[in-house]
């Protein structure tokens, strides 16, 4: 599915800046060497990540998707390590100081279990996972996002995942966002940013 929706696009279906979150939290990659981004689409945030200096890994699914990002990345001279891959052929093995999801809530609850255990994993001991996506009234809303409120975060889910970890930043709000096509209009976001034991 996704192949097809980045394909049948002749530009950047989320635009090329990054997410706001990222933009408006830069305090989230500092003390910050390394990065894995997931499921990174067209690599808007890891291009953003990589200019503020870190060493970025990035993967999807996604063969035209991952192609622009390694464009995106040379327009603005910088380097990705990109890879095309699903989540469950991703090694979660590798460890980073940075974990970074966003808009990646094409998980249902079960999925979604296993989908965090793979990102605490990939987090050094000390590193940060920050998260940034849609709450439950995003449905309502139409402007982004799948229509599923059951794939959505709230902030008692996401406390509850990331148990015995420091809440840096949890925050739930509204907002315009534009962001290409894919996200345009008013949002429910949800932001997480919390830190491994360690």
């Amino acid at each position: 599915m996704w192949e097809d929706r980045y394909r049948q696009q002749d530009d950047y279906l989320f635009g090329t800046e990054p997410a706001g979150f990222l933009v408006e939290n830069p305090w989230v990659a500092s003390d910050c060497g390394t990065a894995l981004c997931v499921a990174d689409g067209e690599g808007r945030n890891a291009v953003h990540l990589a200019r503020l200096g870190l060493a970025v890994t990035s993967f999807d699914l996604s063969q035209t998707a991952v192609a622009r990002a390694r464009d995106l990345a040379t327009q603005h001279g910088v380097t990705l390590a990109t890879s095309v891959s699903d989540w469950a052929a991703w090694d979660w093995s590798r460890q980073f100081d940075l974990v970074v999801g966003i808009f990646i809530q094409f998980a249902d609850p079960a999925v979604r279990v296993q989908q965090f255990a793979d990102m605490r994993a990939a987090t050094r001991a000390g590193g940060r996972i920050a998260l940034h996506g849609y709450r439950p009234e995003q449905v309502a809303l139409g402007t982004g996002g799948p229509p599923h409120a059951a794939n959505m975060y709230t902030d008692a889910l996401l406390r509850d995942a990331f148990a015995g970890w420091r809440i840096d930043r949890l925050a739930s709000y509204e907002r315009d966002v534009q962001e290409g096509r894919g996200h345009s209009g008013k949002s429910a976001l949800i932001d997480l940013v919390a830190t491994k034991p360690g």
